[in-house]
């Protein structure tokens, strides 16, 4: 157990952040997963680009690197492109 005050502020804080993150990492998959699922060109080019701002999201607050954000874009993008 922690002894320090700020050490058990860290213990509460990143717990927090750790449930924050992994809430918004699980709504961005499930949303990749419906694009993907997705056999209507426009509805999947009107959740595009929703999907895409939450990939972003995700690698600005560095819960996913940025390359795999990338790699993600690109490949929802071609996806949609395809259908």
């Amino acid at each position: 157990m922690a002894n320090h005050k700020s050490a058990l502020k860290r213990i509460r804080s990143s717990e927090s952040k750790r449930l924050t993150n992994r809430y918004k990492h699980r709504t961005t998959r499930n949303a990749i997963k419906k694009l993907r699922e997705m056999e209507n060109a426009t509805e999947a080019q009107e959740l595009l680009p929703s999907v895409s701002a939450m990939i972003d999201k995700l690698a600005k607050k560095n819960i996913i690197h940025a390359n795999k954000a990338a790699n993600l874009k690109s490949g929802l993008s071609k996806h949609v492109a395809s259908l």
